[in-house]
């Protein structure tokens, strides 16, 4: 038995890496047990590890769903994605974080604002019960496409598919958002509390989500950058590249902030990812 146990480097290396190639909690908490780990400590070095909250880790009810997929995270120095490829400038590992280079090519940014701009509305973020609500935090403009809407829009949803080894199904539709100058997302996290009333409701389909893209499909002439204040890090914008990060449900270092705009105007797509199937393409 291990009575008294530090985490490791080792340790939380073999753990990350075991959960990334696809193996559950469940297992993880197995193999520990497997090898002398007290059970009640083992979910404990666990939850840090993974940014999780404890009562996750306590023995599922009766029905409740396995965890789901996670994403595969690009390696330096480049992937080629069906002949496109994609740079990788910077790597943080907690959290998983990457500056992808030439995401997206210099028509796909255009023809996507073009697209968007008939359709932009007063941006709306998720209420506590699920629910869509006006955020004073969220002053941008923007709207959806569903998946596979346009070509263009099935092709960037495969490449990232395709990138990130996690199928188009578990992808939210493509968000486009447009930001004037002063307007800003202030500090916010992707994931959903499963302390908040509508939790449920918000997972029920596709469950939660584990990973973000946000693409950046101009570049201001000043400000727009995205903040990740728990890092001391900020993502220039620039038109084609992207900030990817995955992130577990309590992780506080995915806190992230869209920067108020100082000139010129923003134009970002972005894709949220969940780990079970969230909808279906659309058909013509």
């Amino acid at each position: 038995m291990h009575p008294r146990t530090t985490i490791t480097p080792q340790l939380r290396d073999w753990i990350l890496t075991t959960t990334r190639d696809g193996h559950s909690v469940t297992e993880v908490l197995r193999l520990m047990k497997d090898n002398g780990y007290d059970p009640r400590q083992s979910r404990s070095i666990v939850a840090e590890v993974l940014k999780l909250p404890l009562a996750a880790l306590n023995a599922p009810a009766p029905g409740a769903l396995p965890r789901g997929l996670r994403t595969r995270h690009p390696e330096a120095p480049e992937v080629d994605v069906e002949g496109h490829l994609v740079g990788i400038s910077l790597s943080v590992e907690n959290p998983a974080l990457r500056v992808l280079e030439n995401l997206l090519d210099a028509e796909e940014c255009d023809e996507l604002i073009a697209l968007a701009q008939p359709r932009l509305k007063r941006a709306l973020t998720v209420a506590s019960d699920g629910s869509n609500q006006v955020d004073q935090r969220r002053t941008s403009e923007g709207m959806f496409f569903t998946l596979n809407e346009l070509p263009l829009v099935g092709r960037i949803e495969q490449r990232l598919a395709t990138l990130l080894g996690m199928p188009v199904s578990h992808g939210e539709g493509l968000q486009i958002l447009h930001y004037l100058p002063g307007q800003e997302y202030e500090p916010h996290f992707d994931w959903f509390d499963p302390q908040q009333p509508g939790y449920d409701t918000i997972t029920a389909v596709g469950g939660q989500r584990v990973a973000s893209v946000v693409m950046y499909l101009n570049t201001p002439a000043q400000g727009g950058g995205t903040a990740f204040p728990e890092l001391g890090l900020t993502v220039t914008a620039r038109r084609g590249a992207a900030v990817y990060f995955a992130y577990e449900g309590g992780d506080q270092q995915s806190l992230h902030a869209g920067l108020p705009v100082q000139r010129g105007e923003k134009w970002i797509a972005t894709k949220w990812l969940r780990e079970r199937p969230y909808g279906h393409s659309h058909t013509t």
